[in-house]
C-alpha cells in the first residue's frame, strides 16, 4: 500500500531563478558556447541547484543538477575533458537558466521533473513513462468499491501497487473478486439496483446493493482484502480454510463448496505471483523494486520487478533513450530519478550494481516518499538471486527487441520498394475517421516507426466544421489532413523536427485518396500517400492499395508485409472507434444547459426540476424562465438570449 505525498512543484525548490543569454550565431559554434557558459559562471553561487542549457531557439538541450553550481558548470568550459556528446551540446548552447535549491537532494528531484517535462536531447530519457496502474479500495462509501486506478491519487482510499501492466491488475482483481466478493460497480449503479447483477450470480460479488450482506459483514471482507493486499496472505488463507472446515462439519456442503472455490482462487493468486520474494533480505524485501540493467550493441534495457506485500505484481522492461556514450551507472541513476518522479518509491531498491550517488538518490527518494527509502547493491544471498533473475529478463528483452527491430526494418524496406519511396520510412502516419450517421464525427491519426507504434504521438481531430455534410467521409478526411499539415507546416516548415511522415496510409479508396491529395495541394505539401481499401466482401487479406497516380496494387494474402499493413490499419481503426465511443458516451451525459454562461450545477438542477427537460427550458418564454425558482430576471434573460441569439 502506498499513499505518497503529492509531488512537489518545481517552484517549491526555487529560491532564485536566473536566465543568462549570449547573443550570437545560431549555427553550432563551440567558442560561442563556451563564452556563454563562462559569462554564466561569473555570477553563479556556491550553492546546490539545477541548470538548463538552451539553444538559440530557446529549446532545452540539457538539464543537470549540482551540489555546487559554480564548480559544476565550470567543468563545461574545459572542452578538452568533455566527451564528444557534451562538446556538441556546448557548441549549441546559447543561454542558460539556473534554479537554486536548498539541498542537493532537492536539486535531484527537480532535475528529474524537468527532464520529464522538457525531454532534452542530451539527457538519458525514460521513454515509456505511461502511468502505472494501481488497485484502489475506496473508503468514502459504506460499502467500499474495489477497482483499477490510473493517474492522480485524489480519491479517498487505499492504493495498492504499482502493477507492471493493466493485465496484471485485471488478473489480480478478478481473483480478488472471487475471494473477497467486493463490489466493483460505480456508486450510481449501486444506488439504482433492485436485484443482484450477474457478478452475484457467478459468485464474484456479495451484492451489498440489495442487502444480501450487511455492513458489518462487508466491512470484514474489506479488512480481509486489505490484509491480503498488504502482505498478510496466510491470515486470509487460514480464515477461509477454517470457515470451510466448519461449514463441512455442520453439513452445510453448499457453503463449504463456495468457500473451497474462494480458497482455490486465493491459492491461484499466490501461485501466479510467486517470485520467492519472501526469501529476500527480510521484511524490507516484502516491499521492494528489483532493478537490473543489461546492454548489448548499443541497446540498453532496464528490467524492474515490483514486489509488494511479498507478492510479485509484475515486471516491465524499459529502453531508455539518448544513452550513447553515457556510463552505465549514470544511465541507471538518471532512469531511477525519472521513474520515481511520479511513481511512489518502495521501501527498498535492490540493484544489480552500485551507483556513484546512491546515498543522494536514497535521500531524495526518502524526501519524496516521506519515509526512509533504502538503496542496496545486492551482492549475495537470496537478494542477489532476485537481481540475477531480473538481469536475465533484461538480456532476453534486448534479444527480443533486436529480433523485432530486424523484422521491422525488413518490412519497412519492403514498403519502400512496393510504394516506390525514397527509402525505408522512419515515420508512418495512418488516418481513419469514425461516426454514426454523421453524429459525433471524429478523425484519428496513429503513428508507427522502426520501433513500433508511437502511442504518445497519436492524435484525435474533432470534426466541428459545419460546412462538412454529416457522414461525408471524403470531406472529413480532407479536413483532417488539411488541419494536420497546415499546423505542421506552420510549426516546422524546414522539416527538422522528425514529425513529418515519410508515408501516409489512408483508410479508404480512390475517393479518400483524392480528397487527401486535394488538401495537400492547397497547402503545397508533398507527402507519399497510399489508400488502403477493404477487399471484396470486406475480407482481410484481399485489400487493394490505391496510389495518387491511379495505380492499384494487391499483395499476396499471406505476405508478412500484408500482415503488417493490416496491423497498421487496424490500429488506426481501433483508436478511432475507441475515441468515437468515448465522445459519444460523453455526449449522452451532456445537456444544452452546460453551454449557457452562468449556469452551474445548482441552477441547472433547479431548471430541470421546474421544466422537466432541457428541451423545455430551451423552448420556454422569458416570462416562464423568470418564474423558475432561483433564476433572477437577469439570468432568465441571459438564458433566453443564449437559445434565441437572433431575438
Amino acid at each position: 500500500m502506498s499513499e505518497p505525498p503529492p509531488t512537489p512543484a518545481p517552484d517549491r525548490f526555487s529560491e532564485e531563478t536566473q536566465t543568462y543569454t549570449v547573443r550570437g550565431k545560431e549555427a553550432p559554434d563551440l567558442e560561442l558556447g563556451v563564452e556563454t557558459i563562462r559569462r554564466v559562471v561569473k555570477t553563479l553561487p556556491l550553492r546546490p541547484g539545477v541548470y538548463r542549457m538552451l539553444d538559440a531557439g530557446g529549446e532545452v538541450l540539457y538539464v543537470g543538477k549540482a551540489r555546487t553550481l559554480k564548480n559544476r558548470v565550470t567543468n563545461y568550459t574545459q572542452v578538452a575533458r568533455l566527451p564528444r556528446r557534451l562538446q556538441r551540446m556546448v557548441a549549441q548552447t546559447r543561454s542558460m537558466e539556473i534554479v537554486t535549491t536548498g539541498s542537493e537532494a532537492e536539486a535531484l528531484l527537480l532535475e528529474a521533473q524537468l527532464i520529464k517535462r522538457y525531454r532534452p536531447p542530451y539527457n538519458v530519457l525514460l521513454r515509456d513513462d505511461k502511468s502505472f496502474p494501481f488497485i484502489l479500495l475506496r473508503e468514502d462509501h459504506d460499502f467500499p468499491r474495489i477497482s483499477k486506478h490510473r493517474g492522480a491519487r485524489v480519491a479517498k482510499g487505499s492504493y495498492y501497487g504499482p502493477f507492471a501492466s493493466a493485465g496484471a491488475v485485471n488478473a489480480t482483481l478478478n481473483a480478488l473478486q472471487k475471494v473477497f466478493l467486493l463490489r466493483s460497480c460505480t456508486d450510481s449503479f449501486f444506488a439504482n439496483r433492485d436485484r443482484p447483477c450477474l457478478l452475484y450470480q457467478i459468485k464474484r460479488c456479495s451484492a451489498p446493493c440489495v442487502g444480501r450482506i450487511d455492513e458489518a459483514a462487508y466491512a470484514e471482507l474489506v479488512a480481509d482484502a486489505m490484509g491480503f493486499l498488504s502482505g498478510r496472505t496466510q491470515e486470509a488463507q487460514k480464515k477461509l480454510a477454517g470457515a470451510m472446515q466448519a461449514a463441512a462439519e455442520a453439513m452445510d456442503f453448499e457453503r463449504a463448496a463456495v468457500l473451497r472455490d474462494r480458497l482455490r482462487a486465493l491459492t491461484f493468486i499466490q501461485g501466479s505471483q510467486a517470485i520467492n520474494a519472501a526469501q529476500g533480505s527480510g521484511a524490507a524485501t516484502s516491499e521492494a523494486d528489483v532493478v537490473a540493467m543489461a546492454s548489448d550493441g548499443g541497446a540498453v534495457c532496464v528490467q524492474i520487478f515490483f514486489i509488494r506485500g511479498g507478492q510479485n505484481w509484475g515486471h516491465r522492461s524499459f529502453f531508455p533513450g539518448h544513452t550513447d556514450g553515457v556510463d552505465a551507472a549514470e544511465i541507471l541513476q538518471s532512469f531511477l530519478g525519472q521513474l520515481y518522479a511520479d511513481l511512489p518509491p518502495p521501501r527498498e531498491l535492490l540493484l544489480d550494481r552500485a551507483l556513484p550517488e546512491a546515498d543522494l538518490l536514497a535521500a531524495a527518494l526518502s524526501e519524496r516518499a516521506g519515509r526512509k527509502v533504502a538503496i542496496r547493491h545486492a551482492q549475495r544471498g537470496p537478494a542477489k538471486r532476485l537481481v540475477e533473475q531480473a538481469q536475465r529478463n533484461a538480456e532476453e528483452a534486448i534479444e527480443r527487441r533486436r529480433a523485432e527491430t530486424t523484422t521491422q526494418a525488413r518490412l519497412h524496406r519492403e514498403l519502400a520498394e512496393i510504394f516506390e519511396l525514397d527509402g525505408p520510412p522512419q515515420r508512418i502516419e495512418i488516418y481513419d475517421n469514425s461516426h454514426i450517421m454523421g453524429t459525433n464525427a471524429l478523425g484519428a491519426m496513429v503513428v508507427a516507426g522502426p520501433e513500433g507504434f508511437q502511442k504518445g504521438q497519436y492524435r484525435k481531430f474533432n470534426m466541428k466544421d459545419e460546412s462538412i455534410t454529416p457522414g461525408d467521409d471524403f470531406a472529413m478526411m480532407k479536413a483532417m489532413l488539411h488541419r494536420r499539415f497546415a499546423r505542421l507546416e506552420a510549426e516546422d516548415p524546414d522539416r527538422e523536427s522528425g514529425t513529418w511522415p515519410d508515408l501516409c496510409l489512408i483508410d479508404g479508396g480512390k475517393g479518400q485518396v483524392a480528397a487527401v491529395m486535394a488538401a495537400l495541394a492547397e497547402l503545397g505539401v508533398e507527402i507519399p500517400v497510399v489508400g488502403v481499401a477493404k477487399g471484396p466482401d470486406r475480407n482481410a487479406g484481399r485489400e487493394t492499395f490505391h496510389l495518387p497516380s491511379g495505380r492499384e496494387l494487391t499483395l499476396q494474402p499471406n505476405a508478412p508485409v500484408m500482415f503488417y499493413l493490416q496491423r497498421l490499419r487496424d490500429e488506426a481503426h481501433r483508436f478511432a472507434i475507441g475515441a468515437h465511443r468515448a465522445k459519444r458516451a460523453k455526449s449522452l451525459t451532456q445537456s444544452p444547459l452546460d453551454e449557457v454562461p452562468g449556469i452551474g450545477p445548482a441552477r441547472k438542477k433547479a431548471l430541470l426540476m421546474h421544466f422537466g427537460t432541457s428541451r423545455a427550458v430551451k423552448g420556454a418564454t422569458l416570462a416562464d424562465l423568470e418564474r423558475a425558482p432561483g433564476i433572477s430576471k437577469q439570468m432568465a434573460l441571459a438564458i433566453w438570449q443564449h437559445f434565441h441569439p437572433a431575438g
